[in-house]
């Protein structure tokens, strides 16, 4: 009775492990290099600072506008 049941739980893994066996996993390197653009980050700093600049320049003269 052991044996039929290990034997039933043995191919019940068997059949579920199967479909496993199919995937493969590819590592590779890409073809072309990987390229970060940094300008993004260097004109929004540029722009944060203007924008600071600008906004003292209202404060301190009230009568520009």
């Amino acid at each position: 009775m052991k044996i039929i049941l290990l034997a039933k739980n043995t191919l019940l893994a068997l059949l579920l492990l199967a479909p496993l066996s199919a995937c493969t996993l590819k590592v590779a390197a890409p073809e072309k290099p990987i390229t970060i653009n940094l300008n993004v980050k260097i004109e929004h700093e540029v722009r944060v600072k203007v924008e600071k600049e600008l906004e003292n320049l209202f404060e301190e003269e009230d009568g520009l506008f």
